[in-house]
């Protein structure tokens, strides 16, 4: 492994590290959904840092951009229960999903 592989390794687990500190630290449903993509952002760059380092580039590049179209969705879905969890209880603390119980 390179120097470079390092950098990028740091790199990445300050982001995972920001974004567990995000999930932990908050109630906020929008501010949750910031911290998971922030630990998403960071696996990425580990996935490039790594084919990088391996001179494997164009594998580590295929599997990020599937990732990010994966991920797409995934924000969509997210975003469209988050807009109807404030519809129902008009807020986006955690706390107050309990309300949502059947």
């Amino acid at each position: 492994m390179t120097n470079t592989w390092y950098l990028y390794l740091f790199f990445a687990a300050a982001l995972v590290f920001a974004g567990i500190l995000g999930l932990l630290g908050k109630r906020n449903l929008i501010k949750l959904f910031i911290g998971i993509e922030v630990i998403g952002k960071g696996i990425s760059l580990l996935l490039l840092g790594t084919g990088f380092a391996k001179a494997n580039i164009l594998t580590a590049q295929a599997l990020v951009i599937t990732y990010i179209v994966i991920e797409v969705s995934l924000v969509a879905t997210a975003l469209a229960l988050i807009i109807n969890i404030y519809r129902h209880t008009k807020s986006l603390d955690v706390r107050n999903l309990a309300k949502l119980k059947g």
